[in-house]
């Protein structure tokens, strides 16, 4: 688990890192999920329909490099018995161009926790850029709405 969103009911996200070797086991979960059931937190509730998002994002395959990003190594938290706060295996990484940051703690290991936190750190950047991309997008699409009609600055005539 590279990432995860934990609320006092389960997980509102999660972010996985899934072998090469599970692509195709994966392909067949990838789009919308639907579980029927009572939910075990609202017992009483009506709806019984529940929905989950599962989408695959690719690894840039370029990595930003360490000069650009600031690592801190700190203490994790969390469950883990007594090495938990013995060591600082956890890491604070800072991208320093965008001011992403991120907090990885998952692996007992602090350079296994850089590499995660540099593939995290990327894959934000990538989802940052594909979101600028797409608000472009979809301000050019909406020019199309906006040009008034009827009252011309200049004509042409040919």
């Amino acid at each position: 688990m590279i990432e995860a969103f934990a609320t006092q009911y389960g997980y509102s996200s999660l972010l996985l890192n899934i072998s090469d070797d599970a692509e195709i086991w994966l392909s067949s979960w990838l789009g919308t999920i639907q579980w029927t059931f009572q939910s075990p937190i609202r017992p009483n509730h009506k709806r019984k329909n529940w929905f989950v998002g599962i989408t695959k994002f690719d690894l840039p395959k370029q990595f930003p490099n360490d000069g650009t990003i600031i690592f801190q190594a700190c203490r994790a938290s969390g469950a883990g018995g007594q090495h938990v706060n013995t060591t600082d295996s956890a890491v604070h990484a800072t991208h320093v161009a965008s001011g992403i940051s991120v907090k990885v703690m998952s692996e007992r290991s602090q350079h296994a926790n850089k590499r995660l936190a540099k593939e995290l750190i990327a894959l934000k950047l990538q989802q940052q850029l594909d979101s600028q991309s797409a608000n472009n997008r979809q301000s050019q699409h909406q020019q199309h709405a906006l040009v008034e009609r009827g009252n011309a600055v200049r004509s042409f005539r040919k």
